[in-house]
């Protein structure tokens, strides 16, 4: 994301890439303006309406937001509102969606900014896209997936020809070298400058035996998991070989978050969970960090109760606490979800 402007109220942004998207998403709220170049659908022709034809004109409007949701399928962040401005020729009033893609330039007007808003807004302008790759696999198959800001992205799997013992050594050098060009590939296509290499006992061993390429080397990390398959690169973020290559990666930083959450209230410690136990916390003063999944915000929104998590945020800000958004992708985010989407831990622990 650049910053290509920023006041005491208005921010505006140009997106660069997917993750962008993803942080907008945290960003606009429910009665934010935003306006930038958009298509508007425009009747021209007859009088008659059956013979008038509709097209897309590029227009300058400016919206007031009632909800934002950003579809991975598509990759666009939808931001759906009322007209406020605009040309002649478009009635205020009128319902229109700014369709937020790569490269597009857009203003945010807020009367008031959380402090976790800006703090979103600055990693996403300061933070360089991860260019991490791991891969984990065994004799008979092949994970591989690229770190992303919100979470991780699962590129592809491929499978060994598992044969009988006498065959074994000769299929699996076949499968390594699959492997290994494989790696080569998503390096050059992605500038990957770390690859974290996982397998559950001696793969990883033998599977560098037959990496030649010495700039290929440097680049890999060793890390061991307990089987291979989507599960295990959850397993292999909370690996203690790797925490220090990915200490500033904000997936590791989330998990590690709820890792600390789900040790107290294991221990029934400065811990509290649940969105009544969390708004307790909150006007009591007692968050040191509050966190709340994307995927909670989202279904805030829709269901038209985001003012309540809005109001904790704004508390837990107010008596210094930090506000950390948790993605739903990894397993931190569901285990968080699965608590209600929203905890805190303490300052110290409540007492009732």
């Amino acid at each position: 994301m650049k910053l290509l402007a920023k006041n005491k109220n208005e921010i505006k942004i140009k997106t660069e890439n997917l993750d962008d998207l993803w942080y907008l998403s945290q960003v606009i709220d429910k009665g934010d303006l935003v306006k930038g170049r958009t298509l508007r659908k425009i009747k021209i022709g007859e009088e008659d309406q059956r013979k008038q034809r509709v097209i897309k004109k590029p227009v300058f409007i400016k919206i007031q937001a009632e909800k934002s949701e950003f579809s991975k399928t598509s990759n666009i962040l939808r931001v759906s509102g009322i007209i406020q401005e605009g040309p002649e020729d478009i009635s205020k009033g009128e319902h229109h969606t700014f369709n937020v893609e790569e490269n597009t330039v857009i203003t945010i007007y807020k009367e008031n900014w959380l402090k976790y808003q800006l703090d979103r807004i600055k990693d996403a302008c300061s933070t360089k896209l991860s260019k991490i790759l791991i891969c984990c696999f065994d004799r008979e198959e092949a994970y591989f997936a690229l770190m992303k800001r919100n979470g991780y992205e699962l590129l592809s799997s491929i499978k060994g020809d598992v044969q009988n013992k006498v065959e074994e050594k000769k299929i699996a050098k076949s499968f390594y070298s699959e492997i290994i060009n494989q790696l080569e590939n998503y390096s050059k296509k992605y500038s990957i400058t770390t690859i974290i290499l996982a397998s559950p006992a001696f793969w990883k061993e033998d599977l560098m035996k037959e990496l030649h390429d010495e700039e290929l080397k440097k680049k890999v990390i060793q890390a061991s998991c307990s089987a291979v398959g989507k599960t295990a690169i959850n397993e292999i973020l909370k690996r203690d070989e790797i925490k220090r290559v990915l200490h500033d990666d904000r997936t590791t930083r989330e998990i590690n978050l709820v890792e600390e959450l789900l040790a107290e209230i294991k221990k029934n410690g400065q811990a509290v969970y649940g969105i009544i136990e969390t708004e307790n916390a909150a006007h009591a003063g007692a968050v040191r960090d509050l966190l709340v999944t994307d995927s909670l915000i989202q279904k805030s929104r829709q269901e038209n109760i985001y003012g309540r998590i809005e109001h904790i945020m704004k508390a837990s800000e107010s008596s210094k606490g930090s506000i950390t958004i948790i993605s739903s992708e990894h397993d931190g985010g569901k285990e968080l979800n699965g608590l209600g989407g929203i905890a805190a831990i303490l300052r110290y622990k409540l007492s009732y």
